[in-house]
């Protein structure tokens, strides 16, 4: 597979590669690819902050949903851990243009839940809580996505990488798909609350026990 060709081996932050007439460093090309992800991501925190602002702004205007303001809370801390754990993003030894379309294709999903928890408008809907519980579908069924790729993005970074997360890696990121299509199809609050909940706690547990350092 083209996209994971160059991928998998240990990081040698002094390699350089010729592309064309230039000598380009590894760390380079790490920097440049981060741009674009860094970019998008802060499309995405401020999408968040912005809606933040506008309930701030008008409190009244629209009635609030406190699972749609944790679901909030939680993508904002996904979006500063992905920035956070895509350092490992260095291990990367060579660049080509199907994984830097695969990295950006994964942080646009990320903009695509923030899109979805702030709409412009919504004024066809009774609050936040029909609104939320009525796009469902659309924003467990993209977390459910992410949690798919992130599979691909822990891999492209190293077996070795791979395997220092873990048993508990894939059951995490499987049970979390099997969650987020089960919030997608059912409506019950009682289970999407609950969700929430011990999705919150469990993502610092394992941001606090896994990534607490950088590197």
């Amino acid at each position: 597979m083209i996209l994971l060709a160059n991928v998998g081996s240990s990081y040698n932050g002094g390699k350089t590669i010729r592309s064309g007439d230039n000598m380009v460093g590894v760390s380079d090309q790490f920097l440049h690819v981060r741009v674009l992800i860094g970019i998008v991501l802060g499309l995405g925190i401020t999408q968040l902050l912005t809606g933040l602002a506008r309930l701030i702004q008008h409190p009244k205007r629209d009635r609030l949903y406190w699972v749609h303001l944790g679901w909030v809370f939680s993508i904002m801390l996904s979006l500063i851990h992905f920035w956070w754990w895509q350092f490992e993003l260095r291990n990367v030894t060579a660049w080509n243009f199907e994984l830097y379309f695969f990295v950006t294709f994964y942080v646009t999903l990320y903009y695509l839940l923030c899109a979805l928890l702030f709409p412009a408008k919504i004024d066809d809907y009774d609050g936040y809580e029909d609104y939320f519980l009525s796009r469902r579908h659309w924003f467990f069924g993209i977390l459910a996505m992410i949690y798919a790729v992130d599979f691909i993005d822990t891999w492209i970074k190293g077996a070795v990488y791979f395997a220092s997360l873990g048993p508990e890696y894939p059951i995490r990121n499987t049970v979390y798909i099997l969650l987020c299509l089960t919030a997608a199809a059912w409506r019950n609050k009682r289970f999407q609350a609950g969700f929430l909940v011990a999705n919150v706690i469990y993502q610092l547990s394992w941001i606090f026990r896994l990534y607490n350092d950088l590197g």
